[in-house]
């Protein structure tokens, strides 16, 4: 076996694979030369080349997020740690564990003037879950530090930093470790739920008639289906799930702003719950966010083993549990009341579906059409990236299989690594991953196919209305040179070239019948990754959405 010569990167390597922290993605690199040598000279590491750190970063998130394991992002000194800050961020916001090693010049370099030399250490503070700062000798300390990064991305899911100093030379190897390392082993310290923890929230509940469970960002195939049924059963009950929900039941309201945005003040008022229970990560609603904030439940519970955000202002108790273990605790405490809450909704659900399928039927070729077809068309059992921006709201709007995995950076809803982290999640699962983006986000990350890892079977349909689409439907647009420019981004451009450049299997539509025939040779051919870059009218995307929420009446 090949070492590297350097004590400290041998610790580093020997605890990371004593915890089962294989998969390890490293960007090129001199003072990482260390830690990649001994990463990729050790078989029992599954090791990736991604040049760019800020795809990097993100194609590690996808990773992470399949395998629910922390991926390990290996960086030489100076800038490069900072390009990993986005998908650190959306790391965080997410709850997905993600372990930075940055290699760094010794304390005695910094701020004298050598090249790639930045301030290194704490980097990520604010958003990072713990933070190891190394000292250039093998000790106890740096090896409990080691253990303690590990240990609380696992236990806490999220983002740690790592900061590595080494000190030249950097590539000399040994064909023996010259170091034993301390292994401390993870403590999960999730505690259980009593019924005298929920004893009196069970009281409230039996005597309120109007409960909403709103569902955001969820996992696949978490949450036990006696649950979902107990749900499903209970009249005084609405569960309004989204499409990055996960979450299927055919009571179950999944397309919230469809329902919502028509209703009146006194439709408001007549629907606010008195309890809003809530679980899951971030929801992409701004319209449920607006309803629950001016119309307050008189409580609401969120459940989270970790944390809970106040989204309404109306944060009355924290649950710090799993899901399925709070409502098997709970609801044999539940009973049967009588309501017409979810009657009433369930009027309106059928109404506003009556309607969507009209307008549908009528409007001309647009983005809302692209999505009503593409999103019909998944195959069954994919899985399905989203991109942000307008491409995660549309989507919001189209009914999905249940079969369907559907997944979005959500964290920070940025569009910057979206394309990183939907190949990344393709490389670590075995399903069909469709990618769904914007022209503007494909533009903007297009880096992540400089990627020698894409699956073949990897698809990316690729929206293409010639700019920021999201900013005409915001309020202040106005077709000015200032707006096109700054906000809205026109362009000319396309994803024809790139696709050449990184083999890729590249084709068009601009109507419905080319996209028809499209998608069926779209998804036969698996020889090589494919994008279909679908364009649409840029002038006439955002009347025809804006006109479907007035025809919904």
């Amino acid at each position: 076996m090949i070492y590297p010569k350097i004590p400290l990167a041998q610790s580093i390597i020997e605890i990371f694979l004593a915890k089962g922290i294989t998969s390890i993605i490293i960007s090129p690199g001199s003072r990482n030369a260390p830690l990649t040598i001994g990463f990729v000279n050790n078989p029992a590491f599954h090791c990736y080349s991604i040049a760019d750190e800020r795809a990097a970063g993100f194609f590690a998130l996808g990773i992470a997020q399949q395998t629910k394991q922390p991926v390990a992002l290996v960086c030489t000194s100076g800038s490069a740690l900072l390009n990993y800050y986005p998908a650190f961020a959306e790391a965080f916001y997410s709850q997905i564990p993600l372990i930075v090693i940055s290699a760094d010049r010794p304390q005695s370099k910094i701020d004298i003037g050598d090249g790639q030399t930045i301030r290194q250490e704490n980097v990520f503070e604010n958003h990072s879950v713990y933070n190891a700062n190394l000292h250039e000798d093998v000790s106890t300390e740096n090896d409990l530090k080691i253990n303690e990064a590990i240990n609380t991305a696992i236990t806490q899911k999220g983002p740690v930093h790592i900061n590595a100093p080494f000190e030249e030379p950097l590539y000399e190897t040994t064909s023996e470790l010259s170091i034993t390392v301390n292994i401390v082993a993870s403590v999960n310290a999730t505690q259980p739920i009593s019924i005298e923890d929920v004893s009196q929230f069970a009281t409230i509940w039996n005597n309120s008639s109007k409960k909403i469970i709103l569902v955001g960002v969820n996992e696949p195939n978490v949450i036990n289906s006696n649950i979902i049924n107990a749900f499903a059963n209970d009249e005084s009950v609405v569960v309004l799930t989204e499409t990055t929900s996960n979450l299927h039941h055919n009571t179950f309201i999944n397309t919230i702003d469809t329902i919502i945005t028509p209703f009146t003040n006194a439709d408001f008022e007549n629907f606010r719950p008195e309890i809003l229970v809530t679980f899951g990560g971030m929801v992409v609603s701004k319209r449920i966010k607006a309803f629950l904030r001016k119309y307050k439940p008189k409580h609401h519970w969120h459940i989270d083993s970790l944390r809970a955000y106040d989204t309404f202002g109306a944060l009355t108790k924290h649950f710090k549990v799993d899901p399925n273990a709070f409502f098997d605790t709970f609801l044999p405490l539940t009973k049967a009341i009588e309501s017409d809450y979810f009657q009433k909704f369930d009027v309106v659900k059928v109404l506003r579906n009556l309607k969507s399928n009209i307008y549908l039927d009528k409007i001309p070729f647009s983005d809302f059409k692209v999505f009503e077809k593409v999103m019909q068309c998944l195959p069954k059992n994919c899985q399905l990236q989203i991109s942000n921006s307008s491409a995660i709201r549309y989507a919001q709007l189209i009914a999905i299989d249940p079969s369907v995995e559907v997944y979005c950076n959500r964290g920070t809803s940025g569009i910057d690594g979206s394309t990183s982290t939907a190949i990344g999640a393709a490389v670590a699962n075995d399903k069909q991953t469709v990618f769904i983006t914007g022209d503007i986000g494909f533009l903007y990350d297009s880096n992540a196919l400089w990627n020698n890892y894409i699956p073949k079977n990897f698809k990316i349909i690729l929206i293409n209305n010639g700019g920021g689409g999201i900013f005409r439907i915001l309020p202040g647009h106005e077709e000015t040179p200032v707006f096109n420019t700054f906000f809205e981004t026109s362009h000319c451009l396309t994803a024809e070239h790139l696709a050449k450049m990184y083999g890729f299997e590249y084709s068009i539509a601009s109507d419905e019948i080319s996209l028809a025939t499209s998608l069926t040779a779209f998804y036969g051919q698996n020889e090589k990754p494919s994008i279909l870059e679908i364009f649409t009218p840029t002038l006439k995307n955002n009347s025809i959405l804006l006109q479907y929420f007035k025809e919904l009446i």
